[in-house]
């Protein structure tokens, strides 16, 4: 069955779009202040008690200052004061203003790999179907080569983002970027970051990044034309094409993915490293990327455009979102007890730093990734309810996304976050996009394969 996307879902994305580019642009407009500029917004904050704890400590400092250059007989102890009041009033001014200047590139880069990480996990889960034979699968697997269209586009975003935050702007991600870190005769020079320059530099850094991104395309594109072709074909050779390329593909995923969430994830942390961190990041990928194959697959069926896909088709999807979201939960808990009950400083502080700044997202994300997952997808007979399954979903892709947020922001931005324009902007525009590429992909090849080996039971899967 063909598939039309509809005006009214194309004009909703580039409306999306075009209100989320705005949004950017503002933010990145606004976010371009200079040191008198944040002096007099963090004195104004201080002066109307609108402003953070750490804005009225700087009104303080502000009034301190301002006795202190008064004072022009003050004793010697008295001055040494003012000049140290004097340095941690700068010093604060500088925290603000370099948290305000990366804010917008920060909260564009979390939204752009979001989503990109959706078709990712969803192109992951695809290879595994091929490489399992699953027979309750193929009725869905155009809808998963759907979603895995906007791989290509939305990874080389993420890949341009994050060098573009070193090149064009001013290290707003990777402070490891700036050469200075790496230089012994630089007053910002960093010895681990240093030790790590063979790996952490900006070409090995794009070069690597365009290598996963060639790899994941390229079988995106084969399993793609075997997939189209085989339902031309008098035979299973295009079938057995995609089980060999699927096979290879992932052994090459998973390495490729591990070393992916290292450079564009963990390295906004140079001085730390987990040994997990990949699967962590692997177990978040695939819950979100089946989530959004759940959504899509009951949007199509409730435009009665794959009546064949039934309550166990939906059960299933449900079963495996709630399975990675228990996986992802065990990964998170070993990765944070391990490192909270060793307390090694330079470890630790990871988890210090979001605990003691981001309270709210940090375990609010844990609520929302584990909690409801487990109390809505225990129920075998809720697994089979649309509306359930979606509010399900729903949850689980805002706790991710804040996952991602918790993950970059407080090495980028430190303790002056919150949701705002750029944030909320970023997500319209990739979501926009998102919705525009997969959508007109869907159009692009029949809904459901027609020679599959595995399609009639796909159409008669009851359970």
């Amino acid at each position: 069955m063909e598939y039309k996307i509809s005006n009214r879902l194309r004009l909703t994305a580039i409306i999306l779009m075009v209100v989320g580019l705005l949004g950017v642009g503002y933010g990145f407009i606004t976010s371009n202040k200079s040191f008198a500029e944040v002096e007099t917004m963090l004195a104004n904050e201080s002066h109307h008690g609108s402003g953070h704890g750490e804005a009225a400590a700087h009104g303080e400092e502000t009034h301190q200052v301002e006795a202190v250059s008064h004072d022009a007989h003050a004793s010697e102890s008295a001055h040494g004061e003012g000049h140290e009041v004097v340095d941690e009033h700068t010093k604060h001014v500088n925290h603000v203003m370099h948290a305000m200047h990366n804010r917008p590139w920060s909260a564009f880069y979390v939204a752009a790999f979001f989503f990109m990480m959706i078709a990712l996990g969803a192109l992951a889960f695809y290879a595994l179907q091929y490489v399992s034979q699953s027979g309750w699968s193929p009725l869905v697997l155009r809808v998963m080569e759907g979603i895995t269209a906007y791989l290509l586009p939305g990874a080389l975003i993420v890949l341009a983002i994050a060098v573009a935050s070193g090149t064009i702007g001013h290290y707003n991600i990777f402070v490891w970027m700036n050469p200075d870190m790496v230089d012994p005769a630089s007053a910002d020079f960093d010895k681990l970051v240093a030790g790590k320059k063979g790996w952490l530099n900006t070409w090995g850094f794009a070069i690597r990044g365009l290598i996963f991104i060639a790899g994941w395309s390229l079988y995106r594109h084969f399993s793609r034309k075997f997939s189209i072709a085989q339902d031309k074909a008098n035979d299973n050779k295009n079938f057995k094409k995609i089980f060999r390329i699927s096979a290879g593909f992932l052994v090459f995923f998973l390495y490729t993915e591990s070393m992916m969430s290292w450079d564009w994830i963990m390295s906004v942390d140079p001085h730390w490293f987990s040994t997990l961190f990949g699967w962590y990041v692997l177990a978040g990928m695939m819950v979100c990327g089946i989530t959004v194959i759940a959504f899509i697959t009951l949007y199509l069926k409730s435009k009665g455009l794959l009546p064949n896909v039934n309550d166990s088709h939906i059960h299933d999807l449900a079963k495996f979102m709630f399975a990675f979201s228990i996986f992802w939960t065990y990964l998170w808990f070993s990765q944070f007890m391990l490192i909270w009950y060793s307390n090694i400083p330079e470890e630790v502080t990871y988890f210090v730093t979001r605990i003691e700044d981001y309270k709210l997202p940090f375990f609010g994300m844990l609520a929302m990734n584990f909690i409801f997952p487990l109390l809505l997808l225990m129920n075998s007979d809720y697994k089979r309810v649309p509306w359930f399954v979606v509010m399900a979903g729903v949850v689980i892709l805002g706790g991710h996304y804040i996952d991602i947020f918790n993950m970059i922001m407080p090495a980028t931005v430190g303790d002056q976050w919150y949701i705002g324009i750029p944030e909320i902007a970023s997500l319209l525009f990739f979501a926009g996009l998102f919705i525009f590429i997969v959508f007109t992909a869907l159009t692009k090849a029949p809904l459901v394969q027609t020679r599959n080996p595995f399609i009639k039971e796909s159409e008669h899967f009851h359970y």
